[in-house]
């Protein structure tokens, strides 16, 4: 005698219900890889403005700011300020060249040494000096570049 087969009704096993196990045709959704995230592009004034702040948190005085774009072809932008000591040179330059690193900007040239008085950190549209206060008095970079607009000074 043969035996009847009989169906029971397909039920969907638990893994068929799981996030893990979508099919091919569901799309997942799409996050952009860190290549194709577009960065917000700073321009030259941001970046100077990132320095003086820099400057600034490093307890530099007199401090400015100035836009040398009518007057100069070879920078934007210049931030002057002081240093009370050698060591406080150096920490100046490290809090900008940090500041600026962060702010996408390359150091392109270092000039001079904490106990020289004056230090100069070159980031193309950006030039920053650093100055003990007898340097600044002998260069006078203010005088020199008057005909610069002042965009920022804190004293």
């Amino acid at each position: 005698m043969r035996r009847l087969k009989t169906e029971s009704p397909k039920t969907r096993s638990p893994k068929a219900k799981s996030p893990k196990n979508r099919s091919a045709k569901t799309p997942r959704p799409r996050t952009p890889s860190p290549k194709t995230r577009r960065k917000k592009t700073l321009t030259g004034l941001d970046r100077a403005r990132a320095a003086t702040e820099a400057a600034s948190d490093k307890q530099a005085s007199d401090i400015i700011l100035l836009d040398l774009r009518p007057t100069c072809d070879f920078t934007d932008y210049f931030v002057i300020c002081s240093a009370d000591s050698s060591p406080q040179v150096e920490a100046i330059a490290d809090g900008v060249a940090q500041a600026m690193s962060d702010a996408d900007a390359r150091l392109h040239h270092k000039e001079g040494a904490s106990d020289s008085g004056w230090m100069l950190l070159d980031f193309s549209d950006v030039v920053v000096h650093i100055f003990s206060p007898e340097a600044r008095r002998l260069y006078q970079l203010d005088k020199v570049w008057a005909e610069a607009k002042t965009i920022v000074r804190i004293q």
